[in-house]
């Protein structure tokens, strides 16, 4: 029998979620380094790369029994993402530094850098460490555009999913379906069967009427018999 609840694998196995905890790795080392603990921005941007992590895993187990939830809370992720990336941007423009090029060779390497399957977890956190608060927010940036590219397929993955099989509500009405359907032709069998064991002693009450008959019918002839003797004697 179907499940109501849908498969579910592992969120940590998720490449966005992967991309988003070291997104969260770098952020929080970022704003406890570079920025003043009275700015409010330190708050905004940590809050902003946890969302985006958090809300990747809660929308995974979410899925478990809501693709809509799911599809919404990954939106949400995508969401605080982009908030994030717009404050890595206020932080390089209004300290007059560079924004990489997209095709620049510094965002080629880190791009790179972030689709090898091979590096370590902490590779871009271990790298900050050597390197100034400009080239980590950079570092940053590329490393969201990742996260946000890799969040629109899992979106677009749900979005067909969703028009394939539907909600939660939609599931329910087919298994409900399906388990009356069930129902029906069992009890149609049961009805069936119920009629042939009537029919099968129908026919054995004209079997037994018949050969009551026919005990009869040899009794009258019998009698007949014995009465044109007695005339003849």
């Amino acid at each position: 029998m179907a499940s109501l609840l849908r498969p579910s694998g592992d969120y940590r196995s998720l490449l966005s979620y992967q991309k988003a905890e070291q997104i969260y790795d770098l952020t929080y080392y970022f704003c406890k380094t570079y920025l003043s603990c009275r700015d409010r921005t330190v708050d905004q941007m940590v809050q902003a790369a946890r969302s985006g992590k958090q809300n990747i895993a809660e929308g995974k187990e979410a899925g478990l029994t809501s693709l809509e939830m799911e599809i919404k809370l990954i939106n949400v992720a995508r969401a605080s993402l982009d908030e994030l990336l717009v404050d890595y941007e206020d932080f390089l423009r209004v300290r007059k530094l560079l924004l990489w090029e997209k095709d620049s060779r510094e965002a080629q390497f880190v791009r790179k850098k972030g689709a090898d399957k091979t590096a370590g977890r902490d590779y871009f956190l271990n790298l900050a460490r050597t390197r100034p608060p400009e080239v980590i927010a950079n570092m940053a940036i590329c490393l969201i555009f990742q996260a946000k590219f890799l969040l629109m397929r899992q979106l677009e993955f749900l979005e067909g999913k969703f028009l394939r099989e539907g909600g939660m509500r939609e599931r329910m009405s087919r298994m409900r379906r399906a388990v009356r359907d069930r129902g029906d032709r069992g009890d149609r069998g049961d009805r069936g069967d119920r009629g042939d064991r009537g029919d099968r002693g129908d026919r054995g009450d004209r079997g037994d009427r018949g050969d009551r008959g026919d005990r009869g019918d040899r009794g009258d002839r019998g009698d007949r018999g014995r009465m044109g003797i007695s005339h003849d004697l």
